[in-house]
């Protein structure tokens, strides 16, 4: 996947033709088995290129420069996807869907194709013990100066001398 992130529930997503530069949010109705970047597998859900509709949470980016009302102002967007592009082919879901990248874009009838983009992925990396220990021990000592990385998982550590009242 040459570096892209995967796009997953609660990615932001914006549209060209917004008068405001308004984004929302992505949310995946089309699967509940697949996650990424999520230890406890709850909230990232990976978004596919069946997130047709009404897919979005609040359905909107403000006043749609598409819509001009007459007097000098615009209607309000209604958000509807149709389709999505440049999503990653070689892998394919259990709902028959491709998994969207953060270069994906998606076609809405009114702003027609592509005008819909990917803002954040909405992945946050999370750090874990094998980050830790991977990591280089001068980095460390810069960061967190208190701390003997070295020394932290040289030994098993016990609860032997500490008194529980």
């Amino acid at each position: 996947m040459s570096a892209k992130h995967v796009v997953v529930q609660g990615a932001t997503v914006k549209c060209k033709f917004s008068v405001e530069p308004k984004l929302d949010k992505l949310k995946v109705k089309s699967h509940s088995k697949h996650y990424a970047n999520d230890k406890d597998a709850a909230n990232k859900l990976i978004a596919t290129d069946k997130e047709i509709g009404q897919t979005l949470e609040k359905n909107t980016f403000g006043k749609c420069k598409m819509q001009p009302n007459g007097s000098g102002d615009y209607l309000p967007c209604q958000a509807v996807i149709t389709k999505w592009s440049s999503f990653y082919e070689k892998v394919t879901l259990s709902n028959k869907g491709k998994i969207l990248l953060e270069d994906s874009k998606a076609t809405c009838p009114i702003g027609g194709a592509d005008c819909i983009t990917v803002d954040k992925h909405g992945q946050k990396a999370e750090m874990g013990k094998q980050n830790v220990k991977n990591a280089k021990p001068e980095v460390q000592k810069q960061i967190n100066p208190m701390v003997d990385i070295e020394n932290l998982f040289a030994r098993e550590h016990t609860d032997e001398g500490i008194l529980y009242s």
